[in-house]
């Protein structure tokens, strides 16, 4: 693992925080029903997190001599609330795996402390992944 290898998929991490908060931003205009108010608060509250990712990396990029992506991962379709939670679960899980792997090769480059900041990463993703399954578990179908 070397520098440049380490901003490639930091930008590729990038993309996916962009990407979440226009999915959270989007889902919560989406939410429909009787539980319209906690979902659009439930995606809302989220993109606070996501906008703090994305500027830690931004900066981390920026610091290890990249220039970061302003361009985000494409937006999963969504047209129910249960397709809205399905896939901010999937983009979730994959933040978790993404962030999991980038804390092993930050320490591979010998960052512990990016390694570390990931791992931090890691905890919330988990907690949104967790949350969201939460929801899912009694949801109609």
């Amino acid at each position: 693992m070397n520098k440049e290898q380490i901003v490639k998929h930091l930008n590729e991490d990038l993309a996916g925080e962009l990407s979440a908060i226009i999915q959270y931003l989007t889902y919560a205009a989406k939410a429909t029903g009787p539980y319209r108010p906690q979902l659009a608060q439930f995606f809302l509250a989220e993109v606070a997190d996501e906008q703090l990712h994305a500027q830690f990396l931004a900066n981390k990029i920026v610091a290890l001599g990249g220039e970061p992506t302003t361009v985000p991962r494409p937006v999963a379709a969504a047209g129910s609330n249960r397709e809205m939670l399905e896939a901010v679960l999937a983009a979730e899980r994959q933040a978790v795996a993404d962030y999991t792997q980038r804390a092993r090769e930050a320490d591979e480059l010998g960052d512990k402390g990016l390694a570390v900041q990931l791992e931090d990463i890691v905890r919330d993703e988990s907690g949104h992944s967790e949350e969201t399954e939460r929801i899912l578990r009694d949801w109609p179908l």
